[in-house]
């Protein structure tokens, strides 16, 4: 057998080193958490965040996707447009349809000028034939032909105000069609409702949406938290707003702040991905551990969801936090990363 080389020798003996150092790490660090100050619980958990659909309206072609997985998209960002063309034909009708319906009403609100200037002169005549036939200087006829006259364009008057009401519905049933064709055209133009991350594109240009059809699926970075899992003791302990921490598998040295914003009113068994066996055969509550929003906006770089670790919270408000969940916080007070230090929540969500 052939004999190792001095170099590949010494690097096998620094891989054994640091491989000493981190299983000793990882068991100071075991040992701490079994340590934990009295009104103080933790479960294990992982980071979450929930999901949000981008699905067309109605079915359209898939014109461009903006966007690809991995993504952090803005709120309002345009990130896929579907194909328009036939809603564009028939906005296009639609503004026709108003042209003509308003030269209706044009027309309309002429003859209604008309017709009142036919009664104004008629009134008038009919006037001059009453006084005339008082100074028996006219007829009776032509009194009664003056005097219907005013009573038969009154009648017109009528209808035609009947026919620019008519003219007027019509206007607004034409622009409401065309606004509703807009709104169409508008929803084709897919827009991001959250602040968050691309984690599926499920359309390509060319493809046929169906009603509802989904194009994209966001991670919602608005609402990042962790779901740790309690006794019944402490979690009637737990109040909403109580402080809590999350802290990662792979860098234990460093915590988020957190706030406590649900506390499951139900026991369930702990879902088996999160604790061992023995412990899921016991009752326990869900217990929902809240990053702040200015936390993950200021580390929204670097946040992702799915990485495992432990949240911790406080049962009981006088309880004080151990040294090694308070060193290398990171909270909503921290303007910016520390010379040396992790990125940021980055250091406790990610996942690759």
């Amino acid at each position: 057998m052939a004999k190792l080389s001095k170099t590949t020798r010494r690097w096998i003996i620094v891989l054994i080193a640091v491989a000493a150092a981190a299983i000793l790490g990882w068991q100071y660090w075991k040992a701490k958490q079994s340590g934990l100050p009295n009104g103080i619980a933790s479960g294990n958990g992982r980071i979450e965040a929930k999901l949000a659909d981008v699905s067309a309206k109605e079915p359209l072609r898939v014109k461009e996707v903006l966007v690809e997985e991995g993504d952090l998209v803005r709120p309002g960002q345009i990130l896929a447009k579907l194909d328009t063309v036939t809603l564009d034909a028939q906005l296009a009708e639609a503004k026709a349809n108003i042209s003509a319906a308003n030269e209706r009403l044009a027309v309309a609100e002429a003859s209604i000028t008309k017709i009142k200037a036919q009664i104004q002169l008629a009134k008038i005549e009919a006037e001059r034939s009453r006084k005339l036939l008082e100074e028996n200087a006219g007829s009776q006829r032509e009194y009664d032909v003056r005097k219907t006259t005013v009573e038969t364009t009154t009648a017109a008057l009528d209808e035609a105000e009947a026919q620019l009401k008519t003219a007027r519905q019509e206007v607004g049933v034409a622009e409401a069609n065309a606004a509703t064709i807009q709104t169409r055209i508008d929803d084709a133009t897919l827009k991001s409702p959250v602040l968050g991350r691309v984690l599926y594109r499920l359309a390509e240009p060319g493809e046929v949406l169906g009603p509802g059809g989904k194009a994209l699926t966001l991670v919602n970075l608005d609402d990042v938290y962790m779901e740790i899992f309690l006794s019944s003791a402490e979690a009637s302990q737990v109040k909403l707003g109580a402080e809590g921490r999350i802290t990662v598998d792979y860098e234990p040295g460093r915590a988020a702040e957190g706030f406590v914003s649900f506390v499951s009113p139900e026991a369930q068994f702990t879902p088996k991905e999160v604790e061992t066996k023995s412990e899921r055969e016991k009752l326990v509550f869900r217990v929902k551990i809240q990053l702040p929003k200015a936390l993950v906006s200021h580390y929204i770089q670097h946040i992702k969801t799915g990485v495992r670790g432990v949240g911790y919270v406080k049962v009981k408000d006088n309880a004080v936090w151990p040294d090694w969940l308070q060193s290398g916080l990171l909270s909503t007070g921290e303007a910016e990363p520390k010379a040396g230090a992790s990125a940021g929540p980055a250091d406790t969500s990610q996942i690759h």
